[in-house]
């Protein structure tokens, strides 16, 4: 059990650093390729193909025809949920904003993902959890809000966030039945195809072939960093409470704020030093919580037997 949490943490922590990694390039490579719906398509069916093709080689193809209804309903519960709507929202979004401000908005995930995984998930936050949520939120506050206003391009960032909030407590469920690998590929492949749908909508499908080396190398790039996101994610999600592994996300903010210092403002300041401290408290902090916000075991009782 205990090598099973620290697992999933490491996997939690490389998610945050590819996170805020991410974010930072994305918001140089959503200005190349300059539309951010077709940007969103190409990164994501890149994505989806690669997953596609390591499941067959991995035989996972029997695990998916093994799959029943409930799965499949799942799985398009994802695919829907988490891997076309807010993909769209959030680089559309991005394109509008400065990097920092979508990534304050995405790391208040957490938030949202503790306050469904109490109802739905069972999870249980206690004062300690409680203050590390305090301590996250304060760190990830003092790194997002120097420069932040609330406009179209944060609030669609912000509808995006709460879609793959609900994301998460429905992946959680299918996780404890289906590796993270399946789940990854039907939540990218599903999610392509309806992004492609909104790609054709708009009549763009002729930009999809129009591109120079330099745009599609800032698509590749971001498709690389998406592909270990997904991955590590998921795994962590399957062997971790979500508010845990939400929460070490949070760490993500940080590490685009590092980004931007030494390659944008060429600054550090104290206030993110500040930020960045309290993330990293309050993420040892949940982190040591770790046993006390998984769900309590399912107990059976027994009638007391009776006698003549």
């Amino acid at each position: 059990m205990q090598n099973k949490f620290k697992y999933a943490i490491g996997l939690a922590v490389g998610t945050a650093l590819i996170s805020g990694t991410s974010n930072f390039l994305a918001k140089i490579a959503v200005t190349v390729v300059k539309d951010p719906v077709v940007f969103t398509f190409l990164k994501n069916i890149i994505v989806a193909a690669f997953l596609v093709g390591v499941i067959m080689l991995a035989r996972k193809w029997k695990e998916v025809l093994a799959l029943n209804k409930k799965d499949w309903i799942k799985l398009a519960a994802i695919g829907i949920i988490g891997g076309s709507i807010p993909f769209i929202l959030f680089f559309t979004g991005l394109s509008m904003i400065p990097a920092i401000n979508a990534a304050f908005i995405h790391k208040t995930l957490f938030i949202w993902v503790a306050i469904l995984a109490v109802p739905f998930l069972k999870e249980r936050v206690g004062i300690w959890p409680a203050i590390a949520i305090l301590a996250l939120f304060g760190g990830n506050s003092i790194l997002g809000f120097p420069h932040f206003t609330f406009g179209i391009g944060e609030l669609m960032v912000l509808g995006a966030t709460l879609l793959w909030a609900v994301e998460n407590i429905i992946a959680k469920k299918a996780l404890e039945k289906i590796s993270s690998l399946v789940v990854a590929g039907a939540r990218m492949l599903l999610g392509s195809v309806i992004i492609f749908a909104v790609v054709a909508f708009q009549g763009k499908l002729g930009m999809l072939g129009g591109f120079s080396g330099l745009q599609w190398f800032w698509i590749i790039v971001p498709s690389v960093l998406l592909t270990g996101y997904i991955l590590t994610w998921y795994t962590a999600l399957k062997y971790a409470p979500a508010t845990v592994v939400a929460s070490v996300l949070v760490l993500a903010t940080f590490v685009t704020s590092l980004l931007q210092a030494i390659f944008i403002t060429h600054v550090l300041s104290i206030q993110q030093l500040a930020g960045g401290i309290l993330s990293l408290i309050g993420s040892v902090l949940i982190i040591s919580q770790v046993k006390k916000i998984i769900p309590e075991p399912k107990t059976t009782h027994y009638p007391l037997p009776t006698t003549n």
